[in-house]
């Protein structure tokens, strides 16, 4: 099996079985949302720079925690 399969196996469970991953995972799809938004903007003011920047650093802490759940999970520390 290859390390790919394995690791959307170990989502797949994560998806289904552990609520805090559902969590992560919904907060990372709406940041990454609300993001997408500031992409239709030609021109960012600060305020809208400093507030993507925001959401990106919170989008990649949610990233972050997912990716410990599942190397947790994978070595049967979950």
């Amino acid at each position: 099996m290859n390390v790919e399969v394995k690791e959307e196996a170990v989502l797949d469970q994560l998806r289904k079985a552990d609520p805090e991953f559902q969590r992560w995972e919904q907060e990372h799809r709406k940041l990454d949302d609300e993001l997408m938004n500031f992409e239709t903007h030609v021109y960012l003011t600060p305020e809208e720079e400093i507030e993507r920047k925001r959401m990106q650093k919170l989008k990649l802490a949610a990233k972050d925690r997912m990716m410990e759940m599942v190397r947790r999970y994978k070595t049967g520390q979950a």
